[in-house]
């Protein structure tokens, strides 16, 4: 059986891809594999922290990698760190790559382009799959999940810290997708069928983050393309 590790976000759709992974049976899926910011020292975008990641892994039975990114790392210097850390996986006998992405083809034809250079093949076991049927397969597995960071522009700040439920499903607005894939939501799963034990945690309080565009760094966007969306509400967990 080949050897996979999977990129994991802490989140629902990695969760997913986790569980449809194993369902297959054709993967033996080793280590999670998560990048954390340095200069906070949280999961990138999710803002999970480092002590929760490693419980989260810890009741789940699963073995953890953690990357850590320089403050502020551009695309040279992210590709850089990522490229030393496939290489050291793939010299641990891992062949394959898993990850939770649905329907964003430029950031597929990425990943595979990227791993290609270390003769890894990229896995996408939830590709193409319909979001709202997705999320409600969630549901019904008994996952458990609460919403960590929302996008302001596109979702109230009242999102932020809600569990995803079928309440929260029928909440979200119409221009949302119901899996987030659009980065309108992000959240952290703490129990679940692929988990040994519930992880548990205290919710802490809400902050509204503006990070500044790489528009002006690059100068690479065109005069109809608008730099990304610079606000978001986190809601931080504090490990029990």
């Amino acid at each position: 059986m080949n050897k996979a590790y999977i990129n994991w976000s802490s989140g629902k759709d990695a969760a997913m891809a986790l569980y449809y992974a194993r369902k297959n049976n054709e993967l033996e899926v080793g280590k999670l594999v998560t990048s954390l910011s340095a200069d906070v020292d949280r999961v990138t975008m999710h803002g999970v922290r480092r002590e929760l990641l490693i419980e989260q892994a810890h009741c789940m039975g699963m073995d953890l990698q953690i990357i850590d990114l320089p403050a502020n790392a551009g695309m040279e210097t992210y590709n850089q760190v990522m490229s030393e850390a496939t290489e050291q996986l793939k010299s641990e006998d891992y062949s394959h790559s898993i990850f939770g992405d649905i329907f964003l083809e430029d950031l597929r034809t990425y990943r595979e382009e990227q791993l290609q250079k270390a003769n890894i093949q990229a896995v996408f076991p939830l590709w193409k799959f319909n979001t709202k049927e997705l999320l409600q397969q969630f549901i019904d597995l008994n996952f458990k999940a609460i919403v960590v960071c929302t996008n302001s522009k596109v979702l109230n700040d009242s999102f932020c810290g809600r569990l995803i439920d079928k309440e929260f499903v029928n909440d979200l607005p119409e221009n949302v997708d119901p899996c987030g894939e659009n980065g309108e939501f992000h959240t952290f799963v703490y129990d679940g069928p692929i988990f040994n034990k519930p992880a548990e945690f205290e919710v802490g309080e809400k902050v509204k983050r503006s990070y500044s565009s790489a528009e002006d760094e690059d100068n690479c966007h065109s005069d109809t393309e608008k730099p990304w969306d610079t606000e978001f509400c986190f809601c931080d967990l504090l490990p029990k």
